[in-house]
């Protein structure tokens, strides 16, 4: 299942500022890197959990319907379906009224009324469906503990940029940052 992310979120779970204090650093020289540790530090913890931390859309494609009519995005936690499309033997996008859909955000899953539904005319990527991911829009909704995960990795990077820039064997994800992340990350099957 291919997942093309469409929109990110529109903040981080931590602001520059915080995350300077947290690090002690005074000045505003660094806040570019800052920033940007901070944004690779999330999107790192996402990959390893395989959850999105804040409100994002994207677009997962599948070649087939399930046969049980349960989809099961790889990535969570599931918030809504907001789009699905057929892909025909031409190659273009016939949409699908969402409406028809149960989502189940508990059990981050989709139920298709397979047996209603149009079958795609190409075999590979022919369904395309469009869901909102994250824990919530805001900083607060995430949990601490992947906060604190997201600000940990982020400090670690900082504190020690010269010492992977050289190659030495500085860890690029701690132990204490692997161990907050163990409970949260999903399974691949």
């Amino acid at each position: 299942m291919p997942a093309l992310l469409l929109t990110g979120p529109t903040v981080e779970p931590w602001t520059v500022p915080e995350l300077k204090a947290f690090l002690r650093v005074e000045h505003d020289a660094d806040d570019a890197v800052i920033a940007s540790l901070l944004a690779a530090a999330r999107s790192q913890v996402e990959a390893l959990t395989r959850r999105a931390l804040l409100l994002q859309s994207w677009r997962l494609s599948y070649d087939a319907w399930p046969r049980d009519g349960r989809i099961r995005p790889r990535i969570g936690p599931l918030r809504a379906l907001t789009a699905a499309r057929v892909i025909d033997a031409q190659g273009a996008a016939q949409a699908i009224d969402v409406d028809g859909f149960v989502v189940d955000v508990a059990d981050g899953v989709i139920a298709a009324p397979v047996w209603s539904l149009p079958q795609p005319g190409q075999s590979v990527a022919g369904i395309a469906l469009d869901v909102e991911l994250g824990f919530g829009a805001t900083p607060g909704d995430v949990p601490e503990l992947l906060r604190h995960a997201v600000r940990t990795l982020a400090a670690h990077w900082y504190d020690n940029r010269g010492l992977a820039a050289i190659g030495s064997s500085v860890a690029m994800l701690p132990g204490s940052v692997a161990a907050m992340l163990a409970s949260f990350r999903v399974p691949a099957l």
